[in-house]
């Protein structure tokens, strides 16, 4: 296979994130010191690496190991879409043995990512359950 999961990642990896979320809509201004601060407080890091080592696809995951894990940040580099990175990286997390005992993996995504997530045995059935965010005043206002 081509394409390897990795659970550390080097300072080019990091680099090479930065570079993948500054692409995307909802992450284009993170800095290098948040994408670090990021990966190190987060349960989870998957990085998938292709033959060269060049990191094409990441997610992160958030958890108390026990009832709940909430994944982050699902990317792949657009030159690699379409070729089950992105199942690749979820499948690294949903069978990873420091979340053997988790009941609920969660994610939130736009409406049109809806039918790949549900292939992956997820579900928007959440009883009526809805995302409630508060902003830090303290930072909205940097």
């Amino acid at each position: 296979m081509p394409y390897q999961p990795i659970f550390e990642l080097t300072h080019n990896h990091t680099l090479e994130l930065l570079a993948l979320y500054r692409k995307q809509w909802w992450s284009t201004s993170r800095t290098l010191e948040q994408t670090q601060l990021c990966i190190e407080n987060s349960t989870l890091c998957v990085g998938i690496v292709n033959e060269e080592q060049q990191l094409i696809g990441f997610a992160r995951v958030l958890s108390d190991k026990v009832f709940k894990a909430l994944i982050f940040d699902v990317i792949v580099d657009s030159d690699y879409q379409g070729q089950g990175i992105s199942t690749l990286n979820l499948d690294c997390i949903k069978t990873h043995p420091s979340l053997a005992r988790v009941q609920h993996f969660e994610l939130y995504c736009l409406p049109d990512m809806f039918d790949f997530y549900r292939k992956q045995g997820f579900s928007d059935e959440v009883s009526g359950v809805k995302l409630m965010r508060l902003t830090n005043p303290i930072l909205d206002n940097k």
